[in-house]
């Protein structure tokens, strides 16, 4: 473990902080120490307190199972990815991360024990220093996660699902995890809310009222002639606003489904909306990573890159750990041709760190084209501040549509295709034109937002007096309807966790007309 710091007096200019590949705990510290030094004095990055530890492949398997966070609640389908990992990676069909990260106050940073003393210093200018800036100045980190907190509430939930196996059985635990797990998705926050009614107070107006309608009770009522039409249809009308009453008391629609079952619904017990709690207090943690992967392994990347430069231009690496670095980091940043059978889409990290590189040439050596895209930033002069601006301030698609440039554009040879089912063929709709340009600005960054990505599914209504219905939306965009088997399975497990009736509407979000309805009735009925 590494939490000390060298004083930089002790850094010698022109001479190597370490020779060959092996490593030992004085090289790490004194090399962390460099790094420090060029990441607050060169970059002015802000960082959090910085924990490093080492440890073995296996360990690292374990961290990828626990989905890299090193305190973890028990279940099997962590077991089940520990296993998947290992056979691939015994049998040489998968690398293993040369480290692992953890958005942490202080933040956490694994490193394998088999890395070279160059793959340990890469490691940790990447993760301990640029991950760790990102996570600590990114506005969605800042909103939505507790650096400060998430070690112990782990540690918490951990020992929280430990006692109720112990107290309610495996098997018990198990099912209301394994349908959190499938609802998880759904069991976070994406917007802030406004100020939610208080339900205690609405509580208590409700049983202050039960309480004198019984006070005054009379038994004669029931000798009342029936109402006629005219009455029941002004009944049904006020039956009809209660609803909505109701509706408005319970904050519907409702975004996170986890969050509304584990307040609302009938059956559970206090130890189940705990662990349902847990599980969307885990996905809410990570939902921002969800939205800036490509921003912040792109700000990782390009601190790494300007770090190791810095070390070698000060004589403090030699040149065969420099020609080490740049095998690893080329092939960190490579992007497969769209024939390539490696190709899987745009790569992050080579997307991040070709923009962020560009913007620093945009500030210092811009072109007339630069200017006329870019006039507030090129030729500034402070390519820095401009990328610490934007990683504390943007997301995936919000970077990609303010600075993605046409330099970069026609270096991934970018050009949007339309692509209309209506119609018999594709059209190329924009190329390298100053309207294409835009054009396949705009459109990339749609695919990086992730209200286009994910479904948009919520809760609409439910009958807390009758039937206990509970009535989910998925709102469809663009035509693109939910896959009917994986919808009709998790709709079960959604079943369990409400203990009755669950039905989703599919509605065309333009129209507001009803596509097709799914319905599943809890197993206990």
């Amino acid at each position: 473990m590494l939490n000390t710091r060298i004083d930089a007096a002790q850094l010698r200019a022109d001479m190597p902080l370490f020779t060959g590949p092996n490593w030992d705990f004085g090289s790490l510290r004194r090399v962390f120490e460099a790094i420090e030094q060029i990441a607050v004095d060169d970059l002015g990055l802000d960082t959090y307190p910085v924990q490093i530890e080492v440890i073995t492949s296996e360990q690292m398997l374990d961290s990828y199972a626990a989905v890299g966070l090193p305190l973890m609640y028990r279940h099997w389908s962590f077991g089940k990815r520990f296993a998947y990992h290992e056979t691939l990676y015994r049998k040489g069909l998968q690398g293993l991360a040369y480290e692992i990260v953890i958005n942490s106050n202080p933040v956490i940073c694994y490193i394998m024990e088999e890395n070279s003393m160059t793959m340990q210093t890469l490691v940790m200018a990447h993760a301990a220093v640029g991950h760790n800036h990102f996570f600590k100045n990114n506005y969605l980190f800042r909103q939505w996660t507790d650096a400060g907190g998430i070690l112990d509430y782990l540690s918490f939930a951990r020992d929280y699902v430990a006692k109720c196996e112990e107290k309610y059985g495996l098997d018990a635990v198990e099912r209301v995890l394994d349908a959190a797990h499938a609802l998880k998705e759904h069991g976070v926050n994406r917007y802030a809310h406004r100020s939610r009614p208080n339900l205690a107070e609405e509580r208590q107006r409700m049983e202050d009222r039960r309480a004198h309608e019984e006070a005054t009770y009379n038994d004669l009522w029931r000798t009342v002639p029936t109402v006629d039409k005219e009455e029941e249809d002004e009944e049904s009308a006020e039956s009809e606003k209660e609803q909505g009453d109701t509706r408005g008391k319970l904050g519907l629609p409702e975004e996170n489904l986890l969050y509304f079952i584990e307040k609302r619904a009938p059956r559970l017990a206090d130890w189940q909306r705990e662990l349902i709690r847990i599980v969307r207090n885990v996905a809410q943690y990570f939902y921002p990573q969800k939205q800036l992967q490509m921003m912040n392994e792109g700000c990782a990347t390009f601190v790494h890159y300007e770090i190791m430069n810095r070390l070698h231009d000060k004589g403090l690496i030699t040149e065969g750990s420099m020609l080490e670095f740049l095998h690893s980091h080329s092939s960190v940043v490579f992007q497969p041709g769209f024939d390539d059978p490696r190709f899987s889409g745009l790569n992050p990290y080579a997307l991040g760190f070709a923009m962020m590189s560009d913007i620093k040439r945009i500030c210092e050596d811009p072109t007339d084209e630069d200017r006329e895209f870019f006039p507030e930033i090129a030729g500034g002069g402070d390519p820095y501040g401009v990328l610490r601006h934007a990683w504390a301030n943007y997301r995936d698609e919000s970077f990609i549509l303010q600075y993605l440039s046409p330099a970069v554009i026609r270096k991934f040879r970018l050009f949007h295709v339309a692509d209309d089912s209506s119609k018999p063929s594709l059209r190329v709709d924009a190329i390298h034109d100053e309207i294409g340009y835009r054009r396949i600005r705009s459109a990339l960054s749609r695919q990086y937002d992730l209200s286009r990505r994910e479904p948009d599914i919520q809760v609409v209504d439910v009958d807390l007096t009758g039937d206990r219905c509970l009535v989910l939306a998925h709102y469809v965009h663009d035509g693109v309807l939910l896959e009917e088997k994986t919808c009709r399975s998790v709709l079960r497990y959604a079943a369990q966790l409400w203990g009755y009736t669950v039905k989703l509407l599919e509605i065309e979000a333009a129209t507001d007309k009803t596509l097709k309805t799914y319905e599943s009735a809890s197993e206990g009925k």
